[in-house]
Protein backbone atom coordinates (compact mmCIF):
# COMPACT_ATOMS: atom_id res chain seq x y z
CA UNK A 1 0.00 0.00 0.00
CA UNK A 2 1.75 3.15 -1.15
CA UNK A 3 0.50 5.50 1.53
CA UNK A 4 2.24 6.93 4.57
CA UNK A 5 -0.95 8.08 6.27
CA UNK A 6 -1.83 6.55 9.65
CA UNK A 7 -5.46 5.82 10.56
CA UNK A 8 -6.15 6.22 14.28
CA UNK A 9 -8.76 3.71 15.42
CA UNK A 10 -10.74 3.23 18.61
CA UNK A 11 -11.99 -0.20 19.62
CA UNK A 12 -15.32 -0.36 21.43
CA UNK A 13 -15.53 -3.59 23.40
CA UNK A 14 -12.59 -5.47 24.90
CA UNK A 15 -13.96 -8.99 24.62
CA UNK A 16 -12.70 -12.05 22.79
CA UNK A 17 -13.19 -10.80 19.22
CA UNK A 18 -11.40 -7.55 20.04
CA UNK A 19 -8.53 -9.31 21.82
CA UNK A 20 -7.99 -12.06 19.25
CA UNK A 21 -8.59 -10.08 16.05
CA UNK A 22 -9.20 -6.34 16.11
CA UNK A 23 -6.54 -5.20 18.56
CA UNK A 24 -3.64 -7.40 17.39
CA UNK A 25 -4.50 -6.77 13.73
CA UNK A 26 -4.61 -2.99 14.19
CA UNK A 27 -1.29 -3.24 16.04
CA UNK A 28 0.23 -5.25 13.18
CA UNK A 29 -0.99 -2.92 10.42
CA UNK A 30 1.66 -0.30 9.53
CA UNK A 31 -1.05 2.19 8.51
CA UNK A 32 -3.07 1.93 11.73
CA UNK A 33 -2.62 3.05 15.31
CA UNK A 34 -4.86 2.27 18.27
CA UNK A 35 -6.13 5.55 19.71
CA UNK A 36 -7.91 3.90 22.61
CA UNK A 37 -10.24 1.23 23.92
CA UNK A 38 -13.72 1.38 25.45
CA UNK A 39 -15.04 -1.44 27.62
CA UNK A 40 -17.66 -1.62 30.36
CA UNK A 41 -14.90 -3.14 32.49
CA UNK A 42 -12.62 -0.12 32.94
CA UNK A 43 -9.82 -2.20 34.44
CA UNK A 44 -9.81 -4.44 31.37
CA UNK A 45 -9.71 -1.43 29.05
CA UNK A 46 -6.75 0.00 30.99
CA UNK A 47 -4.93 -3.33 30.90
CA UNK A 48 -5.44 -3.62 27.13
CA UNK A 49 -4.22 -0.06 26.62
CA UNK A 50 -1.03 -0.93 28.50
CA UNK A 51 -0.51 -3.70 25.96
CA UNK A 52 -1.60 -1.92 22.76
CA UNK A 53 -1.31 1.77 23.56
CA UNK A 54 -3.96 4.48 23.47
CA UNK A 55 -6.27 5.70 26.19
CA UNK A 56 -8.94 3.88 28.15
CA UNK A 57 -12.17 5.66 27.29
CA UNK A 58 -14.81 5.97 29.99
CA UNK A 59 -17.76 6.36 27.60
CA UNK A 60 -18.81 6.29 23.97
CA UNK A 61 -19.03 10.09 24.14
CA UNK A 62 -15.29 10.23 24.90
CA UNK A 63 -14.58 8.06 21.87
CA UNK A 64 -16.67 10.18 19.53
CA UNK A 65 -15.34 13.48 20.87
CA UNK A 66 -11.75 12.38 20.25
CA UNK A 67 -10.86 14.28 17.07
CA UNK A 68 -7.81 12.05 16.62
CA UNK A 69 -10.07 9.05 15.97
CA UNK A 70 -10.94 8.44 12.32
CA UNK A 71 -12.19 4.86 12.58
CA UNK A 72 -14.11 2.83 15.13
CA UNK A 73 -14.39 -0.93 15.61
CA UNK A 74 -17.61 -1.97 17.31
CA UNK A 75 -17.10 -5.25 19.16
CA UNK A 76 -19.77 -4.75 21.81
CA UNK A 77 -22.90 -6.92 22.35
CA UNK A 78 -25.38 -7.14 19.46
CA UNK A 79 -27.95 -4.84 21.10
CA UNK A 80 -25.51 -1.90 20.90
CA UNK A 81 -24.47 -2.30 17.24
CA UNK A 82 -27.04 0.01 15.68
CA UNK A 83 -26.78 2.82 18.24
CA UNK A 84 -22.97 2.80 18.36
CA UNK A 85 -22.66 2.61 14.57
CA UNK A 86 -25.09 5.45 13.90
CA UNK A 87 -23.55 7.69 16.53
CA UNK A 88 -20.03 7.01 15.26
CA UNK A 89 -21.03 7.73 11.66
CA UNK A 90 -22.77 10.94 12.72
CA UNK A 91 -19.56 11.93 14.50
CA UNK A 92 -17.69 11.55 11.20
CA UNK A 93 -15.98 8.22 11.92
CA UNK A 94 -15.55 5.24 9.61
CA UNK A 95 -17.09 2.14 11.20
CA UNK A 96 -16.29 -1.56 11.28
CA UNK A 97 -19.07 -3.41 13.11
CA UNK A 98 -19.09 -7.05 14.11
CA UNK A 99 -21.82 -9.44 13.03
CA UNK A 100 -24.75 -9.70 13.27
CA UNK A 101 -25.11 -6.16 11.97
CA UNK A 102 -28.00 -5.30 14.31
CA UNK A 103 -31.12 -6.70 15.97
CA UNK A 104 -33.54 -5.99 13.13
CA UNK A 105 -33.78 -4.87 9.51
CA UNK A 106 -35.25 -1.60 10.72
CA UNK A 107 -31.99 -0.96 12.55
CA UNK A 108 -29.82 -1.97 9.60
CA UNK A 109 -31.76 0.41 7.34
CA UNK A 110 -31.20 3.22 9.84
CA UNK A 111 -27.48 2.38 9.87
CA UNK A 112 -27.28 2.49 6.08
CA UNK A 113 -29.11 5.82 6.01
CA UNK A 114 -26.64 7.19 8.55
CA UNK A 115 -23.78 5.98 6.37
CA UNK A 116 -25.25 7.68 3.32
CA UNK A 117 -25.61 10.97 5.21
CA UNK A 118 -22.11 10.76 6.67
CA UNK A 119 -20.35 9.66 3.49
CA UNK A 120 -18.16 7.33 5.55
CA UNK A 121 -17.25 3.65 5.24
CA UNK A 122 -19.41 1.08 7.01
CA UNK A 123 -17.91 -2.40 6.92
CA UNK A 124 -19.12 -5.69 8.43
CA UNK A 125 -16.87 -8.18 10.20
CA UNK A 126 -17.86 -11.16 8.05
CA UNK A 127 -14.37 -12.61 7.94
CA UNK A 128 -14.95 -15.95 6.20
CA UNK A 129 -14.97 -14.42 2.71
CA UNK A 130 -11.42 -13.20 3.41
CA UNK A 131 -10.08 -16.66 4.25
CA UNK A 132 -7.58 -17.57 1.53
CA UNK A 133 -9.15 -20.98 0.95
CA UNK A 134 -12.57 -19.39 0.39
CA UNK A 135 -11.10 -16.87 -2.06
CA UNK A 136 -9.50 -19.78 -3.93
CA UNK A 137 -12.72 -21.79 -3.74
CA UNK A 138 -14.67 -18.95 -5.37
CA UNK A 139 -12.06 -18.72 -8.12
CA UNK A 140 -12.35 -22.47 -8.76
CA UNK A 141 -16.15 -22.40 -8.77
CA UNK A 142 -16.22 -19.50 -11.26
CA UNK A 143 -13.79 -21.38 -13.52
CA UNK A 144 -16.18 -24.35 -13.64
CA UNK A 145 -13.83 -26.68 -11.74
CA UNK A 146 -16.72 -28.86 -10.53
CA UNK A 147 -19.13 -28.01 -13.36
CA UNK A 148 -22.62 -26.64 -12.83
CA UNK A 149 -23.47 -26.39 -9.13
CA UNK A 150 -26.10 -28.79 -7.80
CA UNK A 151 -26.20 -28.53 -3.99
CA UNK A 152 -24.27 -27.18 -0.99
CA UNK A 153 -23.89 -28.12 2.64
CA UNK A 154 -22.22 -25.93 5.28
CA UNK A 155 -21.50 -26.65 8.94
CA UNK A 156 -20.38 -24.37 11.73
CA UNK A 157 -20.36 -26.15 15.06
CA UNK A 158 -18.36 -25.66 18.25
CA UNK A 159 -18.80 -26.00 22.01
CA UNK A 160 -20.43 -22.60 22.48
CA UNK A 161 -19.49 -19.00 23.31
CA UNK A 162 -19.26 -19.65 27.04
CA UNK A 163 -16.10 -21.67 26.33
CA UNK A 164 -14.12 -18.94 24.53
CA UNK A 165 -15.81 -15.73 25.72
CA UNK A 166 -13.56 -13.33 27.63
CA UNK A 167 -16.00 -13.75 30.53
CA UNK A 168 -16.50 -17.53 30.29
CA UNK A 169 -19.37 -19.51 31.74
CA UNK A 170 -23.14 -19.40 31.73
CA UNK A 171 -23.23 -15.66 32.48
CA UNK A 172 -21.85 -14.75 29.05
CA UNK A 173 -23.82 -12.03 27.28
CA UNK A 174 -24.27 -14.37 24.31
CA UNK A 175 -26.88 -16.26 26.39
CA UNK A 176 -28.81 -13.11 27.34
CA UNK A 177 -31.69 -12.37 24.99
CA UNK A 178 -31.74 -8.64 25.72
CA UNK A 179 -28.09 -8.32 24.70
CA UNK A 180 -27.75 -10.93 21.93
CA UNK A 181 -31.30 -11.33 20.53
CA UNK A 182 -30.06 -14.25 18.40
CA UNK A 183 -28.42 -17.46 19.52
CA UNK A 184 -26.30 -19.66 17.30
CA UNK A 185 -27.91 -18.19 14.17
CA UNK A 186 -26.53 -14.72 14.85
CA UNK A 187 -23.20 -16.02 16.11
CA UNK A 188 -22.27 -18.80 13.66
CA UNK A 189 -25.08 -18.70 11.10
CA UNK A 190 -24.20 -15.17 10.00
CA UNK A 191 -20.75 -16.35 8.87
CA UNK A 192 -21.90 -19.19 6.62
CA UNK A 193 -24.88 -17.29 5.21
CA UNK A 194 -22.55 -14.52 4.11
CA UNK A 195 -20.05 -17.09 2.82
CA UNK A 196 -22.50 -18.88 0.52
CA UNK A 197 -23.66 -15.52 -0.87
CA UNK A 198 -20.01 -14.74 -1.61
CA UNK A 199 -19.10 -18.12 -3.10
CA UNK A 200 -22.13 -18.31 -5.40
CA UNK A 201 -22.68 -14.61 -6.23
CA UNK A 202 -26.35 -15.17 -5.44
CA UNK A 203 -28.76 -14.10 -2.75
CA UNK A 204 -30.84 -16.58 -0.75
CA UNK A 205 -34.43 -16.64 -1.96
CA UNK A 206 -36.22 -18.79 0.63
CA UNK A 207 -35.62 -20.80 3.80
CA UNK A 208 -37.11 -23.58 5.88
CA UNK A 209 -35.60 -23.67 9.37
CA UNK A 210 -35.81 -25.68 12.55
CA UNK A 211 -34.24 -24.32 15.74
CA UNK A 212 -33.96 -25.71 19.23
CA UNK A 213 -32.34 -25.28 22.63
CA UNK A 214 -30.75 -28.59 23.56
CA UNK A 215 -28.20 -28.01 26.30
CA UNK A 216 -27.23 -24.42 27.08
CA UNK A 217 -28.32 -23.08 30.47
CA UNK A 218 -28.28 -19.83 32.39
CA UNK A 219 -26.49 -19.56 35.76
CA UNK A 220 -29.68 -20.60 37.58
CA UNK A 221 -29.85 -23.82 35.54
CA UNK A 222 -32.79 -22.81 33.36
CA UNK A 223 -32.49 -23.19 29.55
CA UNK A 224 -31.38 -20.11 27.64
CA UNK A 225 -34.12 -18.33 25.71
CA UNK A 226 -32.05 -18.49 22.52
CA UNK A 227 -31.42 -21.34 20.08
CA UNK A 228 -28.24 -23.36 20.58
CA UNK A 229 -28.82 -25.46 17.42
CA UNK A 230 -30.30 -24.70 14.02
CA UNK A 231 -30.84 -26.56 10.75
CA UNK A 232 -31.73 -24.51 7.68
CA UNK A 233 -32.64 -25.50 4.14
CA UNK A 234 -32.12 -22.78 1.55
CA UNK A 235 -33.06 -22.05 -2.04
CA UNK A 236 -30.79 -19.51 -3.74
CA UNK A 237 -32.04 -17.02 -6.30
CA UNK A 238 -29.87 -18.78 -8.91
CA UNK A 239 -31.77 -22.03 -8.22
CA UNK A 240 -29.10 -23.70 -6.06
CA UNK A 241 -30.50 -25.61 -3.06
CA UNK A 242 -28.56 -26.33 0.12
CA UNK A 243 -28.54 -27.00 3.83
CA UNK A 244 -26.66 -25.52 6.79
CA UNK A 245 -26.17 -26.84 10.31
CA UNK A 246 -25.19 -24.57 13.20
CA UNK A 247 -24.47 -25.75 16.73
CA UNK A 248 -23.20 -24.54 20.08
CA UNK A 249 -23.30 -28.10 21.45
CA UNK A 250 -20.49 -29.70 19.47
CA UNK A 251 -18.26 -30.89 22.31
CA UNK A 252 -15.72 -32.44 19.96
CA UNK A 253 -13.47 -30.77 17.39
CA UNK A 254 -14.75 -27.59 15.77
CA UNK A 255 -16.52 -28.20 12.43
CA UNK A 256 -16.30 -25.29 10.01
CA UNK A 257 -16.53 -27.10 6.70
CA UNK A 258 -18.40 -26.50 3.47
CA UNK A 259 -19.13 -28.98 0.69
CA UNK A 260 -20.35 -27.98 -2.75
CA UNK A 261 -21.61 -30.55 -5.23
CA UNK A 262 -21.37 -30.08 -9.00
CA UNK A 263 -21.93 -31.99 -12.21
CA UNK A 264 -18.18 -32.71 -12.57
CA UNK A 265 -17.33 -33.43 -8.95
CA UNK A 266 -17.40 -32.32 -5.31
CA UNK A 267 -15.53 -29.48 -3.59
CA UNK A 268 -14.75 -29.99 0.11
CA UNK A 269 -13.50 -26.94 1.99
CA UNK A 270 -11.98 -27.64 5.42
CA UNK A 271 -13.41 -31.15 5.36
CA UNK A 272 -11.82 -34.38 6.55
CA UNK A 273 -8.53 -33.73 4.82
CA UNK A 274 -5.41 -31.89 5.96
CA UNK A 275 -5.62 -29.92 2.72
CA UNK A 276 -7.80 -26.83 2.75
CA UNK A 277 -9.67 -27.62 -0.49
CA UNK A 278 -10.12 -31.04 -2.05
CA UNK A 279 -11.84 -31.60 -5.38
CA UNK A 280 -13.14 -35.15 -5.76
CA UNK A 281 -13.80 -35.47 -9.45
CA UNK A 282 -16.38 -37.65 -11.12
CA UNK A 283 -13.63 -39.69 -12.84
CA UNK A 284 -12.00 -40.53 -9.49
CA UNK A 285 -9.21 -37.94 -9.64
CA UNK A 286 -8.50 -35.92 -6.49
CA UNK A 287 -7.10 -32.39 -6.68
CA UNK A 288 -5.82 -30.86 -3.44
CA UNK A 289 -5.09 -27.22 -2.61
CA UNK A 290 -3.27 -26.10 0.54
CA UNK A 291 -3.93 -22.39 0.81
CA UNK A 292 -4.04 -21.56 4.52
CA UNK A 293 -5.85 -22.75 7.63
CA UNK A 294 -9.12 -21.25 8.78
CA UNK A 295 -9.32 -19.55 12.16
CA UNK A 296 -10.67 -21.58 15.04
CA UNK A 297 -11.22 -20.61 18.66
CA UNK A 298 -8.10 -22.61 19.54
CA UNK A 299 -6.02 -21.43 16.55
CA UNK A 300 -6.45 -17.74 15.87
CA UNK A 301 -4.77 -16.54 12.70
CA UNK A 302 -4.87 -13.19 10.92
CA UNK A 303 -8.40 -12.62 9.58
CA UNK A 304 -7.65 -9.87 7.05
CA UNK A 305 -10.62 -7.84 8.27
CA UNK A 306 -8.63 -4.96 9.75
CA UNK A 307 -6.26 -4.79 6.77
CA UNK A 308 -9.25 -4.54 4.44
CA UNK A 309 -10.94 -1.90 6.59
CA UNK A 310 -7.82 0.27 6.74
CA UNK A 311 -7.16 -0.19 3.01
CA UNK A 312 -10.71 0.82 2.10
CA UNK A 313 -10.34 4.04 4.12
CA UNK A 314 -6.97 4.93 2.60
CA UNK A 315 -8.12 4.10 -0.92
CA UNK A 316 -11.54 5.74 -0.45
CA UNK A 317 -13.43 2.72 -1.79
CA UNK A 318 -16.10 0.28 -0.69
CA UNK A 319 -14.79 -2.56 1.47
CA UNK A 320 -15.12 -6.21 0.46
CA UNK A 321 -17.96 -6.62 2.99
CA UNK A 322 -20.45 -3.77 2.77
CA UNK A 323 -23.42 -2.70 4.82
CA UNK A 324 -25.79 -4.32 2.32
CA UNK A 325 -24.01 -7.63 2.94
CA UNK A 326 -24.75 -7.28 6.63
CA UNK A 327 -28.34 -6.24 5.94
CA UNK A 328 -29.04 -9.12 3.54
CA UNK A 329 -27.45 -11.66 5.87
CA UNK A 330 -29.59 -10.42 8.74
CA UNK A 331 -32.67 -10.64 6.51
CA UNK A 332 -31.97 -14.36 6.05
CA UNK A 333 -31.49 -14.83 9.80
CA UNK A 334 -34.72 -12.97 10.62
CA UNK A 335 -36.72 -14.97 8.09
CA UNK A 336 -35.18 -18.23 9.31
CA UNK A 337 -36.28 -17.40 12.86
CA UNK A 338 -39.84 -16.82 11.62
CA UNK A 339 -39.73 -20.02 9.58
CA UNK A 340 -38.70 -22.01 12.66
CA UNK A 341 -41.64 -20.60 14.58
CA UNK A 342 -44.14 -21.37 11.80
CA UNK A 343 -42.44 -24.53 10.47
CA UNK A 344 -42.86 -23.60 6.81
CA UNK A 345 -40.88 -22.35 3.82
CA UNK A 346 -40.65 -18.56 3.74
CA UNK A 347 -39.34 -16.13 1.13
CA UNK A 348 -36.63 -13.81 2.40
CA UNK A 349 -37.90 -10.31 2.98
CA UNK A 350 -35.02 -7.96 2.13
Amino acid sequence: MKNSRIIHAAVCGGGAVAQTRHLPEYAANPHAEIAGILDFNQARAEELCERYGGRAYASLEEVLEDKNVEAVSICTPNATHAEYTIRALEAGKHVLVEKPMALSLGETRDMMEAQKRAGKILMLGHNQRMVKAHIKAKELLKSGAIGDLLFFQCNFKHAGPEVWSIDPGAATWFFQKDKANFGVMGDLGAHKIDLIRYLTDSEIQSVFANMMTLDKKLPDGSPIELEDNAVCMFQMENGLPGIMNFSWTNYGGEDNGSTIYGTKGVMKIFGDYVDDIVLEMRDGVQVKYSVGAIQTNQNQTKSGVIDEFISSILENREPIVTAIDGHNTLAVIETAMQSAQQLRWMDIQY
